[in-house]
Parts: structure tokens; sequence; C-alpha cells
């Protein structure tokens, strides 16, 4: 549990100079580093996503439950904001609210496999559902940024590349045989981050990291298949790396993105707000976008009992990187103001509480195991 406080200490670290630091001229550097970040955990989350493409049919059913997880913490979120945030508009809450609806697919899946549960129905539905929502998020950023920046033609081939991106994961699904160790890794995210930088620069083409770095990762080559864990030692050597050294890379990069994140939210603007109606504002949004994780108990029956229906929607709780990666989406198109602000310390908050959220998931699935 020591890694999700101190992502969580660094984030509010990052919040903390945030209100104090003017980034100025900065910003677009921080910005930068911030998306090498996400295109490093993305491509790692890419090289652990493993399907059955025989059973392709079935996954039809897991991303409509995924979508609707996903969407009920933004639907509750977004009703919340525009009857209690009316600074902002509509189109910049939409997006604002986005945040609330990816679980932490980076940070949940090696909590999960550290507290033994790596090859449980639960890890997996929990593993297909979790990237199946970050999917869904994804895609669903287009829309808003149409409404946010108007239609433009040259959006449309971004669509076009979005769905070819989609087809490339599923056709070579594992297949791209280049170097995937960390610094490599480090290395196609920077080189991601630049060419769309440059993209955006030249042609005013704007297109997130997010879901590029993860269908590379998806297309290449996993040396450590999960599901062939006879051939290697450690079943998720990619997002729990086991030498030391990688150890220490992997995790400073995830600790400087948390500190990066909470330094590009907006100053608090708390206007007519005191403190504790914002820690109830903080509150209520935290509940709303957890119970909205919370429609898969309505799933699965014929898979899995009550309890386990229950751990898998605990286990979808979790927010992080891609929700982090929304709210600096969202502040890079003008959305800022107190919504934003409160939706920055309701994730520090939500992060804070994995640990709670993962102890809680062993509680229903193994009452003997001890954290």
């Amino acid at each position: 549990m020591k890694l999700i406080y101190l992502f969580c200490s660094c984030l509010i670290v990052g919040m903390f100079f945030s209100q104090v630091v003017d980034l100025g001229g900065a910003r677009p550097y921080v910005i930068f580093l911030i998306n090498v970040c996400v295109g490093y955990i993305m491509i790692e989350v890419g090289l652990e996503f493993v399907i059955n493409k025989k059973r392709w049919r079935s996954y039809i059913k897991d991303y409509g439950i995924a979508a609707l997880t996903a969407f009920f913490p933004w639907a509750f979120c977004f009703l919340y904001f525009f009857f209690f945030f009316s600074s902002n508009s509509w189109q910049e809450l939409l997006l604002i609210s986005r945040f609330a609806a990816p679980t932490s697919s980076g940070i949940l899946f090696s909590m999960l496999a550290a507290v033994g549960l790596g090859t449980s129905w639960l890890f997996r539905k929990v593993q297909i559902l979790a990237i199946l929502d970050d999917v869904d998020t994804i895609l669903l950023l287009i829309p808003l940024q149409f409404l946010l920046s108007g239609t433009r033609m040259i959006m449309l081939n971004v669509v076009f590349v979005i769905v070819l991106l989609v087809i490339l994961a599923w056709r070579y699904l594992h297949r791209l045989r280049l170097p995937s160790g960390r610094i490599w890794i480090m290395f196609y995210s920077i080189l991601f981050t630049t060419i769309l930088f440059l993209l955006e620069y030249e042609f005013h083409v704007e297109m997130e990291i997010l879901l590029p770095a993860f269908v590379f990762g998806c297309m290449l080559f996993n040396p450590h298949d999960p599901r062939r864990p006879d051939e290697h030692e450690h079943e998720h050597a990619f997002i729990e790396p086991e030498e030391r050294p990688l150890m220490l890379f992997d995790r400073s990069i995830k600790v400087i993105f948390m500190v990066l994140v909470g330094l590009i939210l907006p100053k608090i603007e708390m206007d007519s707000f005191n403190l504790w109606l914002t820690c109830i504002h903080v509150l209520a949004i935290t509940i709303l976008m957890n119970l909205g994780k919370c429609f898969p108990i309505f799933c699965y029956k014929d898979e899995a009992p009550l309890r386990e229906r229950t751990a898998v929607c605990f286990g979808m709780f979790p927010r992080g990187e891609v929700g982090a990666g929304i709210l600096v989406l969202a502040i890079e198109h003008g959305a800022g103001g107190f919504a934003t602000s409160v939706a920055g310390i309701a994730l520090a908050l939500n992060l804070l509480l994995t640990g709670v959220f993962i102890m809680i998931v062993l509680k229903l699935v193994n009452k003997k195991h001890r954290v």
C-alpha cells in the first residue's frame, strides 16, 4: 500500500505548488512531460492487454458493461457540476466530469497482482473492464473535443485515424517484435509525444497520446505473456517489475507524473465557497463517481456470486493516470474555475482511498488474506 500513498502524496505536493507557483512560459514544457509519462503508462497497459480473439462476441458484452460503468460516473458528476457550478459552460463540464469515468489500470493491476489475485476470475474481469472503459473514455474524447473546438474537417480525419488504430490493435495484437524494455518504452513515448506535438503545432491537429500509446503497446510483442505463466517467473513483469533498477526507473516516472499533474491544476478559485462547503462538494463527487462504478454488480450473475461481483465494483473504484490526463486535457481546452479544482481534489482523495478499496476487495473474495 506504500506505493499508493506515495503517489497520492506526490499529487498533493504538486497541487500545493500549483497554488503558489506561476508556471508561465514553462507550462507547455510541463504538459509535454506529462504526455510523455502518460504515453509510457499506456504502452505498459497495452503490453499487458490480452484477449481471446476466438471469443470476440463475449467482449461485446464486456465492452457494453465497461461503457456503462464509465458512463454512469460521468453522468452523475456532470449533473452535479451542472447544477452547482454555473461558471463553466456545459461543454466544459462534460469534459471535466469525464475524469470520473476511467479506472486506474496500471495502479490497480499492480495492487491486485501484488496481493495474490493475479490469476483469479476477479483479476481477469477487472482487467478487461478497466482497459475497455479506458478505451471508451479515449474514444469519447473526440466528440467532446468537437464540442469545445467546433467541428472541423481535420477532426474527422482524427476519427478515421482512431478507427484505424483500433483495427491495428486487433489485427496485430502482440505481433510487433520490437524491443520492449522500460528504457525503450520511454523512448517510444517520447517519440510519439514529439510527433503529436509537431502535428498540433504545424497542422493544428489535436490528438491525445492515450490511444496511440495504448495501441502501440498492444501491438508490441510481450515476452512475458500472462497467458503463459509457465514461460516466465513473474506473471505481470511490465506492470510490476522485479529488478530493482527497473523498478526505481518505473516508480520515478510515475512519481514525476503525479507531481506534474498536481502542478498543472489551476489555482483554486474559492469564490463564495467556504472550506466546509468545498469539502461537501468533494465528498459528494467522490460518492457519485464511485456509485456509478457499481453497475457491474447487476451483471455476470451466471459467472460469479454477489460477493465477487461486488468485489469487481470496488476494484473499479481507483482512479489515477487516465483521469488525471483528462483533467489536464480539460485545462488545455480552457476549462478552469472551482469545478476543475473540486475534480482535482476528488481525484486525490480517491487515490488516497485506493488501499481501502483493495482491502475491501480482499475481504470480499478471501477473508483469510491479510495485507
